[in-house]
């Protein structure tokens, strides 16, 4: 039972008489002369039809002089109703001695005066007011609770009876324990450390929100255990000891590290506050972590430092970047780069490996030996450089990586590509067998899956993200067709490739149906796959999966067009670009198809600042792309002129290292470089079976502020549930954990109040991290 229940049953005995003596009283007075409880009875009103209180009349609801209460108790009032209950009146800063005196009574009181023979009092058994002290302590009439006596638990007793929060509590919560002036301030502010947040972040929003007993607690709390005061030092000082963040206010500065989408405008008032002098993170990083100024200054030190790497050479840059890292490294692990401020450090992280690993360019003997030593290492070259640019998106910060980058980088690559070209140059091309015939029958139950440009190192981030799918029971590379562009090497990737050919005068790299001769356009293409029992499936077509024998070829991704449309802002948002090659694998998936062969035509070249230009005589070329060119007949050719995979007649002229024919280009393919010629194929198993037999069924999806409540039905266990704004990914996941399901049931909290809104799923995973359920929903809605 809640105190305001007991109250209201204490109040209402008063009245209780020996009928077979007493006549019932007229009304019970309830007099209060400290005016203890008169928060408590404005609220009381629809609890209590039979309470009336004194006061001006026309002011609040049954409130009213003496002589309207007494025609109210009189009965002759239309609009009281007392509902069957004996009349409370309720007298504030009465006492029961002000009504006794009748000859000293004030005149406004004299017509209530002798309601105190003909009523009753509610009072202690020692005959003085009911106090809320009394009320919760006495041990006769009252609650019987523990309650502190001193000042500070009166005063806060006070403060908690005025903001309403108290007397709708049970019994229970009370007993067992002393009640103090602590444990009162917790129950009306029971988050002391989000509370300094709050003000810090509206300082005059939330003062005027607390006015009252919540203000007085948070400026007591923040005197006593934060040291400093609210009013006198005002919200800079309380910024400095958060940006200090010692002692108490270490688990303020926690808080904010965890919740500081919470808090946007905090970030701008630390932004205010000068770090401490003299600044040096080497020796005192943690001095300075508190302050975003400190976070900026090493941030432009660092842009200058890496954009002076682009008169150093290599190994001089190599040195400087890993003593960058040396300096800078521990600011990563600060808020400011949680929080996205700290771009450059991020991208640091990525150049420092870059410095290493390039140490060493792909050797071996022979284009197998150079290919396998790529596999193994070089790759991850390629993928530090592109992690390196996607940390930043300000060209000031994208032009201090690309320094960088073109000094460790493109040398390296430089290196690599004439080793591979003295290679290819030894055995006249690449030593690949294409159109070799596929076995009859082995691409059944398979879904080819080509992704255009997807090159070695961004499948090795898509092999990773696959786990989600299945297993990829194959990694490998092939060379790719000469030379390595789209029109060239879709044909080359296919499972038809055995009835593609080329002659002399195809056009543009785009080989012929070798049955008629007739252009291998986008028709004719789909036209051959089909002929040879290929379900060709549009966007979000999901084919028969199956039927008898049943193989299929799919398309996706956008990674080459975007790449010649936005150059280095490829690296930037490949994330996105390998979200939409994992979504339409989860649409076939989803829809039965359980294996997949992932193919590429090509890779690319990506070098912010653009390749080095190497030039080509127009009279030597018929038609020129940005590495390779295919020559006239009256070419003498170059050191690099091989044919076209397709028709050894048609002779290709390849430009040398990594330059290009036209300049300006950051991205580009079709030359001779590992990067552009070495393709990955990923063979995936998806989840068998016996995943896809368990069932389970979203039931009710329930949303209390960011908090949603989840209900599944299954008869499976292990199951768990997960939040995302797209299903099949997670890491596109919006709470912080994965709750396991208990007894059908999970509660999961949104990680950021950003995410307010947004269109999301709801989705429910077996022990395998296999989506076996999902249900579309707004999160807070």
């Amino acid at each position: 039972m809640t105190l305001i229940n007991h109250l209201i049953k204490s109040v209402q005995a008063a009245a209780k008489v020996n009928a077979t003596v007493q006549t019932p009283p007229a009304a019970i007075l309830w007099t209060d002369k400290e005016r203890h409880w008169e928060t408590v009875a404005a609220g009381l009103q629809c609890r209590m039809p039979g309470l009336l209180t004194l006061g001006a009349f026309g002011g609040a609801p049954r409130t009213g002089p003496a002589i309207w209460l007494k025609c109210a108790i009189a009965g002759v009032l239309e609009d009281i109703d007392f509902a069957g209950q004996t009349p409370v009146i309720y007298l504030p800063g009465i006492s029961r001695a002000d009504l006794r005196a009748i000859e000293t009574c004030p005149r406004e009181l004299q017509p209530l005066a002798e309601l105190q023979y003909r009523g009753a009092f509610w009072s202690q058994t020692n005959g003085k007011d009911w106090t809320v002290n009394a009320f919760l302590s006495a041990k006769k009439g009252g609650l019987g609770l523990d309650v502190a006596q001193d000042h500070a638990t009166q005063e806060a007793l006070k403060r908690i009876v005025e903001s309403g929060l108290l007397l709708d509590r049970t019994v229970e919560e009370f007993q067992g324990k002393q009640i103090n002036a602590a444990w009162l301030d917790s129950l009306l502010a029971p988050n002391p450390t989000r509370d300094v947040l709050a003000w810090l972040n509206d300082p005059v929003l939330t003062q005027s929100q607390w006015a009252g007993a919540r203000w007085s607690i948070f400026s007591n709390r923040c005197t006593k255990d934060f040291g400093f005061n609210p009013q006198t030092d005002g919200v800079l000082t309380a910024a400095e000891k958060l940006a200090e963040h010692q002692g108490a206010w270490l688990p303020v500065w926690e808080l904010y590290r965890e919740s500081f989408a919470s808090f946007k405008a905090v970030a701008g008032l630390l932004a205010k506050l000068q770090p401490p002098q003299p600044m040096d993170m080497f020796d005192a990083p943690d001095q300075l972590a508190g302050y975003p100024r400190a976070n900026e200054e090493a941030e432009a030190a660092l842009r200058c430092t890496l954009s002076a790497c682009a008169a150093m050479a290599p190994e001089q840059a190599r040195a400087k970047v890993l003593e960058a890292d040396h300096e800078h490294g521990n600011r990563r692990d600060w808020l400011w780069a949680k929080m996205g401020s700290a771009p450059l450090v991020q991208g640091l992280q990525h150049l420092a490996d870059l410095a290493t690993l390039s140490r060493q360019v792909p050797g071996g003997a022979t284009l197998a030996q150079m290919a396998a030593n790529y596999q193994a290492s070089g790759w991850k070259v390629d993928q530090a450089a592109m992690f390196a640019l996607a940390a930043v998106t300000t060209k000031a910060d994208t032009d201090a990586i690309g320094a960088a980058l073109r000094a460790l980088y493109l040398p390296w690559l430089e290196d690599s590509a004439h080793r591979f070209q003295e290679l290819v140059k030894a055995v006249s091309g690449l030593e690949h067998v294409a159109a070799a015939a596929t076995a009859s029958g082995a691409l059944d139950g398979v879904c080819t899956v080509f992704v255009d440009g997807l090159r070695y190192d961004v499948a090795m981030q898509l092999k990773e993200r696959l786990a989600a799918l299945g297993k990829v029971t194959a990694s490998s590379a092939q060379w790719t067709s000469m030379p390595s562009v789209t029109a060239s090497g879709k044909a080359w990737a296919s499972p038809v490739a055995q009835w593609v050919s080329g002659k002399k005068t195809d056009e543009d790299f785009q080989p012929s149906v070798a049955a008629d001769g007739k252009p291998l356009s986008t028709h004719n293409f789909r036209k051959l796959l089909a002929d040879h029992g290929f379900q060709v499936l549009d966007k979000h077509e999901s084919g028969e999966p199956g039927a008898p024998h049943a193989k299929a070829w799919a398309e996706c991704g956008d990674l080459d067009h975007y790449g010649h449309a936005h150059g280095i802002r490829l690296a930037r948002d490949m994330s996105a670009q390998l979200d939409q090659i994992v979504e339409r694998l989860s649409e076939l998936n989803e829809a039965g198809w359980m294996r997949f062969r992932i193919v590429t035509d090509h890779g690319w070249l990506l070098m912010p600042g653009g390749l080095p230009k190497t030039e080509l005589s127009m009279f030597e070329a018929q038609t020129r792309w940005g590495r390779c060119a295919v020559l006239k007949d009256s070419s003498h050719g170059t050191p690099l002129t091989f044919g076209w995979d397709w028709c050894k007649e048609v002779q290709i002229a390849f430009a040398p290292g990594i330059s290009n024919f036209t300049a300006g280009e950051d991205y580009t393919h079709g030359g001779l470089t590992l990067q552009e010629c070495l393709v990955p194929v990923l063979e995936l198993a998806a989840a068998g079976e016996s995943a896809s037999t368990v069932k389970a069924d979203i039931i009710k999806v329930a949303w209390t502020g960011l908090r949603c409540k989840v209900e599944v039905s299954s008869a499976a266990t292990g199951l768990r549930v997960d939040i995302r704004t797209k299903a099949a990914l997670a890491d596109s996941t919006l709470v912080a954990h994965v709750k396991a399901l208990e007894n059908g049931k999970a509660s999961l909290a949104i990680d950021d109040d950003a995410s307010e809104g947004m269109a999301a799923f709801v989705v429910v995973l077996d022990a395998a991290g296999h989506v076996l359920q999902r249900k579309s929903t707004t999160v807070g809605e």
